[in-house]
């Protein structure tokens, strides 16, 4: 009986352990944020792609655009875009002020600027 208490032991901290990982892998599903929004295949138009990792790549419709984002519940949060310096004569290049973003009710990404205004929205193109 003395070598099975060692071994129940074992079992029993090994149980713990796996759902102690399991538990920290729950909820941990793919976040509506990520994927492609806008128009990808258009340059000329904004698009922007939200990885899983936390990086976004994309376009103003001019510039092409790098950075980060960050989910906060039902918001994103943008770490700052860098952008090329190309110039574009007729474009607004409202994305590449991006500060927070939402998904709407119609399932638009609607992006909004450091002061809370709306600048523009993005549909998905998942």
């Amino acid at each position: 009986m003395v070598q099975t208490q060692p071994r129940m032991f074992r079992v029993v901290s090994l149980a713990f352990v796996t759902l102690a990982f399991l538990a920290g892998c729950a909820g941990s599903g793919t976040s509506p944020f990520v994927g492609a929004w806008g128009e990808p295949n258009d340059a000329k138009k904004p698009s922007l792609d939200l990885k899983s990792d936390g990086s976004a790549t994309g376009t103003d419709g001019c510039n092409r655009l790098i950075g980060s984002w960050k989910e906060d519940g039902k918001t994103v949060s943008f770490g700052g875009f860098s952008s090329s310096r190309m110039a574009c004569e007729g474009v607004d290049t409202w994305l590449s002020n991006a500060a927070t973003a939402r998904i709407q009710e119609d399932g638009k990404l609607a992006v909004f600027g450091q002061d809370g205004t709306q600048l523009g929205t993005l549909g998905s193109s998942k």
